[in-house]
């Protein structure tokens, strides 16, 4: 059986309290560019997945990246590749850009 550790995760609220402070982390958007165009984070980074294997000099090491999707599937699993990679503080939004509109920001937009 192949055992794949739990990658840490945040929740909208916690995002949401560490985006408002002195060290905010990198949010990086892992979805379609379609998907963005009906909902989107603003200030984040978007870089599709399929995209972020070419794109690691874009992102830091030392800061906190905070992984997001539609619904938090696909960027579970770039952000623990991304730790694998090194990136230590990469972790995933629970609930994805859905739970952001639903708990945080309802002019975010849904799909």
């Amino acid at each position: 059986m192949f055992f794949r550790p739990k990658v840490p995760e945040i929740s909208a609220d916690e995002l949401a309290r560490l985006r408002s402070g002195e060290d905010p982390p990198l949010v990086l958007d892992v979805r379609e560019g379609w998907e963005t165009e009906f909902a989107a984070l603003p200030g984040s980074m978007h870089i599709p997945m399929a995209e972020v294997p070419d794109a690691l000099d874009r992102l830091p090491r030392d800061r906190m990246i905070v992984v997001l999707c539609h619904h938090g599937m696909r960027s579970a699993k770039v952000a623990g590749w991304l730790r694998g990679k090194g990136f230590d503080q990469a972790v995933n939004l629970a609930g994805g850009i859905d739970a952001w509109a639903r708990e945080i920001d309802p002019t975010t937009g849904t799909y």
